[in-house]
């Protein structure tokens, strides 16, 4: 019986990354994402190119409690296992935080915590060996961010969560929560990389290589690895400096970004 590795966000431009990446090994994959034909776009994809890969694809919503409870139903029918956790689904919407509707506040919060949250606990009980539980984080989380508030929270919040999780199942499970900087995937974040000028080029990794450094650092059971040359000397260089500098500066640069994609 094949033991897979759930990816979530999977037909997303990091997903997707982690996705190949996993293919190219030939590791058993097991698909979510929002979109029923993305997702089996992707499948037909993986099967053209890996005609032997054992590949699993299911709609899930992991904001919605109804729609995680359909999905890990459908682990128990398959009686499917896993040896690994790849969390890449998020939500990076990024405005002041009066300007949120209700169901964009829940959607962020529940889509970047809450169902990494629910989704690890869900792998877990259906484990197979010494498993691993990668989290994508970010630098964001690393300090408040104005503008950017309720994202840096709840990344923030699941670097904590896995580093306490990683305490508990010593021995059991590697836990890492990665912390990458900005990805170039979707054209809005692309043009957001651009407004932050020299910067934010030098900052910015490919999805491939977040991939693959993510799943060196999980094999590894690193905590929290920062990902990327810049934007490890950008948190080594400013650990000194008082908060309010920081969260001064960020309010500066990121007042003026409105991404609202979801």
């Amino acid at each position: 019986m094949s033991v897979y590795t759930l990816v979530t966000g999977a037909t997303g431009g990091l997903g997707g990354a982690f996705v190949k990446e996993l293919a190219r090994r030939g590791q058993p994959l097991y698909l979510t994402g929002r979109n029923q034909e993305k997702l089996a776009a992707l499948k037909e994809e993986l099967l053209h190119s890996h005609p032997a890969l054992p590949v699993k694809i299911a709609v899930c919503d992991l904001s919605n409690e109804a729609s995680r409870r359909v999905l890990y139903a459908a682990f128990e029918r398959e009686n499917v296992k896993f040896c690994r956790l790849v969390y890449a689904a998020g939500a990076d919407i990024q405005k002041p935080f009066e300007e949120y509707t209700e169901e964009k506040l829940t959607f962020q919060a529940r889509a970047n915590f809450e169902g990494a949250v629910s989704v690890a606990r869900a792998v877990l009980a259906r484990g197979e060996g010494k498993q691993e539980l990668l989290f994508v984080g970010s630098v964001s989380g690393l300090y408040p961010m104005p503008y950017f508030a309720l994202y840096s929270a709840a990344k923030k919040a699941l670097w904590q969560f896995a580093a306490a999780l990683r305490v508990e199942l010593k021995g059991r499970a590697n836990v890492t929560c990665v912390q990458p900087g900005a990805i170039p995937t979707r054209e809005d974040v692309k043009e957001n990389i651009r407004t932050q000028g020299l910067w934010g080029k030098l900052a910015a990794l490919p999805p491939e290589t977040v991939a693959k450094k993510s799943l060196a650092a999980v094999a590894k059971n690193r905590r929290s690895p920062v990902i990327g040359f810049w934007n490890k000397l950008m948190h080594g260089s400013t650990a000194l400096l008082p908060l309010s500098w920081k969260m001064k500066f960020i309010a500066k640069r990121w007042s003026k970004t409105r991404k609202d994609a979801f």
